[in-house]
């Protein structure tokens, strides 16, 4: 796009802006990426390609109702221009026929912020040609993607607002063949950040090697009932996702609907080790929301094992008297507070019981009391005084919050992970949880 994409879309928001009526108001949103995406398998490049898109989002307000349109931007500037007036015209001619929206709001005050950012994109080539040298013989299947991404904000009021941000996520599995050469068993593993570390990823797959080669021993069935547990970044990762269904949104806690009721009605609390946060300023999505608010640093779910804030929206600051401090209320950018156990040692410390890598199928078994159930996933391990024994097959587990992270909870380790959201649909997630590993005294295997 000529002059940059943030200065084309500041070319076209003061374009749309001098065509608005004396009683109008324009909220524009924008969104784009460069990226780059690798898909493999057998640790064998089978498509790759590059992504280039931006969307321009348009909400037109004249007093309490407005018409909202999304267009695609071909970057041709008279072409767009052109669009967006017909968007324009179009968004006038339904707001004539829509009800007042009672719960409208944006800003109003002008909070303009930049940020772009200061890593440089890594080379896609460079790292893909690192994954298939150090997985080497693995069967490795995963999606490798790269690139920037960008967010921007402005109102005709006068408010302007862009982020930036270079990351890369590779997300992938390594199959282990059985007898027949057919792959049934295999270990999940994931590398995101900002920067790319060549021994960060060699150490990464040299764990992946030796749960392979744990995977190739007789694998062992568990009776139903209650064991010592490990659970990995990646399996905490899952519990917190289930939380996160309606658990931290203000409009569900006055509703009643949040998971986490108990901890709001019955002040029931978590272990003193549990501190949850959203972190805004991480730098991976952007801090200003599509209302034009400025999100705060972070927002400080539980704090010691109490519930303590919500996050709260636009509309249900409008609608509860609140102040906003996220665009949705749904956790983007959480961040679990590190404990005192150290990663290396975490065998000995689990001494006998399960170490869980994955779960999976992860839902409420019963949302009131927030006890959720779900599928062991990829490599679990049985061990015995502080060593791997066996795999164990697929089971079942069915367990409270309040029992993993509260009563049960023996501790959380000092290194953190930090885990992007692979997810791709429509474009690259922006969501990230940077999260410790979870050991509890049981774990409740139900079939």
């Amino acid at each position: 796009m000529p002059g940059g994409m943030q200065d084309y879309f500041y070319s076209l928001s003061d374009k749309l802006f001098s065509k608005l009526h004396a009683d109008e108001q324009l909220l524009l949103g924008f969104s784009g990426e460069d990226s780059d995406f690798v898909r493999m398998n057998h640790n064998r490049i089978r498509q790759a390609g590059c992504t280039a898109q931006r969307t321009l989002s348009l909400d037109l307000i004249r007093g309490k109702r407005h018409a909202q349109a999304s267009i695609e931007l071909a970057g041709e500037k008279v072409l767009d221009i052109e669009q967006l007036d017909i968007t324009l015209n179009k968004l006038r001619e339904q707001r004539e026929l829509l009800p007042e929206d009672p719960y409208l709001v944006f800003a109003e005050e002008i909070n303009s912020t930049e940020y772009h950012h200061d890593n440089a994109c890594i080379d896609s080539h460079e790292a893909v040609e690192q994954v298939v040298r150090v997985a080497g013989n693995m069967d490795l299947v995963g999606l490798f993607a790269n690139g920037i991404q960008y967010a921007g904000f402005a109102n005709s009021m006068g408010q302007r607002n862009w982020h930036s941000s270079a990351n890369f996520n590779l997300d992938w599995s390594c199959y282990l063949a059985n007898e027949d050469g057919n792959s049934d068993k295999a270990v999940k593993s994931s590398y995101a950040g900002f920067g790319w570390q060549p021994e960060r990823l060699a150490a990464k797959m040299d764990s992946v090697k030796h749960q392979l080669s744990m995977l190739s021993r007789p694998s062992r069935t568990l009776a139903p009932g209650s064991y010592r547990a490990y659970l990995a970044p990646s399996a905490v990762n899952e519990i917190i996702s289930m939380m996160s269904w309606g658990g931290f949104g203000l409009k569900s806690h006055r509703t009643k609907s949040t998971p986490l009721l108990q901890m709001v009605e019955q002040e029931r609390t978590l272990d003193a080790s549990i501190s949850l946060r959203e972190y805004h300023a991480r730098d991976l999505a952007p801090i200003f929301t599509s209302d034009g608010f400025i999100k705060p640093d972070h927002v400080q779910l539980i704090r010691d094992g109490r519930y303590q804030d919500c996050l709260i929206s636009s509309r249900s600051a409008m609608e509860y008297g609140k102040v906003t401090n996220a665009d949705y209320e749904f956790p983007g950018s959480l961040e679990l507070a590190a404990g005192e156990l150290d990663s290396g040692d975490i065998l000995k410390q689990l001494d006998t019981g399960l170490y869980i890598n994955n779960l999976w199928y992860l839902n409420f078994s019963d949302r009131n009391a927030c006890q959720m159930t779900g599928m062991t996933r990829f490599a679990c391990f049985w061990v015995e005084q502080g060593e791997i024994q066996a795999p164990v097959d697929v089971m079942r587990f069915d367990d409270s919050i309040y029992h993993l992270f509260g009563e049960n909870l023996l501790g959380l380790s000092k290194e953190r992970e930090m885990i992007l959201d692979p997810g791709t649909y429509g474009r690259r997630s922006d969501h990230s949880i940077e999260l410790p590993g979870v050991l509890v005294s049981a774990l409740r295997l139900t079939l």
